[in-house]
């Protein structure tokens, strides 16, 4: 276990806060790094009331490198801390997956306000699946549900591998390959397919944030032309998937909610159809169910 002084922390502190300010970087990043790397409480930081000496789980020197790399680079904070908070796990992260964000977790609770009996023990699959953030969350949500997750990327699946066997959740399946593709043997037994997918226009990328534009992986971002491709995909085949009454369960860019709604529609198989919002009001969530026979 390594060590800093207080004061020296501090003054860093004070520091990394005002260069933050002057590049329009979040400042409440550098309370994420010293909390995620130290012991200190951010009333602490803030009131500047810290301990003598702080212990920290790697060398002082190191972490404010990795500030510095965070302010020259602009590459998000978590890749270089290698880990996030996301719901109650610690999850390792790195540029091969996107860094999963606080408004998906929103998808757990969607699922489980909606369960209905014997889809808690059913099959269930997280279609790119990233770093395995929603498999493990629905995993631990739903512990008796057999969990699945889908990746295009090899080194996406080694990172969601890691995160599961982390939070002591092994058991779940994962599978190298398009959508559907490697999970053909499932057709027809699905309780519920959730997926959050490349759903940013091609040409809206290079407009991002440089965090995510020249950080993120484009594999899983770049919808298409309009944004919509991946969404087709999982509209068109998930009714060869899903048991009737199964749960599709996707999340979208604000803005997408009606041309969703439509596909959904248009597509024949799906009721109840829903948009729902994230904390800030915005469209975020598509969710229909697949039509029983006696709906046909």
């Amino acid at each position: 276990m390594q060590q800093v002084s207080g004061v020296d922390l501090w003054q860093w502190y004070r520091g990394a806060i005002e260069q933050a300010q002057q590049l329009g970087i979040n400042p409440q990043e550098v309370d994420w790094l010293l909390k995620t790397i130290s012991q200190v409480d951010q009333l602490s930081l803030r009131l500047g009331d810290l301990p003598s000496t702080i212990q920290l789980d790697r060398p002082w020197p190191e972490i404010a490198a990795l500030w510095q790399q965070r302010c020259q680079t602009r590459q998000p904070i978590q890749y270089l801390a290698g880990r996030t908070a996301w719901r109650q796990f610690e999850l390792q992260v790195s540029p091969a997956v996107l860094i999963p964000r606080p408004e998906t977790e929103l998808i757990i609770d969607i699922v489980l306000e909606r369960l209905w009996p014997g889809a808690e023990s059913g099959h269930w699959v997280d279609l790119g699946t990233g770093s395995g953030a929603i498999a493990i969350g629905l995993a631990s949500s739903l512990p008796q549900a057999q969990l699945h997750g889908v990746d295009y990327s090899a080194a996406a699946l080694a990172v969601a591998r890691q995160n599961a066997d982390r939070c002591g959740l092994p058991h779940i399946n994962f599978y190298r390959g398009c959508w559907w593709e490697p999970i053909a043997h499932l057709r027809g037994q699905l309780s519920g397919m959730v997926s959050n997918p490349p759903y940013i226009p091609s040409d809206q990328i290079a407009q991002l944030q440089p965090e995510v534009a020249n950080w993120e992986p484009h594999l899983a971002l770049d919808g298409g032309a309009d944004g919509l491709a991946a969404i087709r995909i999982l509209v068109t085949q998930a009714p060869q998937f899903l048991r009737a009454g199964g749960l599709w369960l996707v999340e979208m860019m604000a803005g997408q909610g009606a041309a969703v709604v439509k596909l959904l529609e248009q597509q024949g198989d799906y009721d109840s159809i829903e948009i729902i919002h994230d904390w800030a009001g915005l469209d975020r969530f598509a969710i229909a169910r697949c039509r029983t026979p006696l709906d046909s």
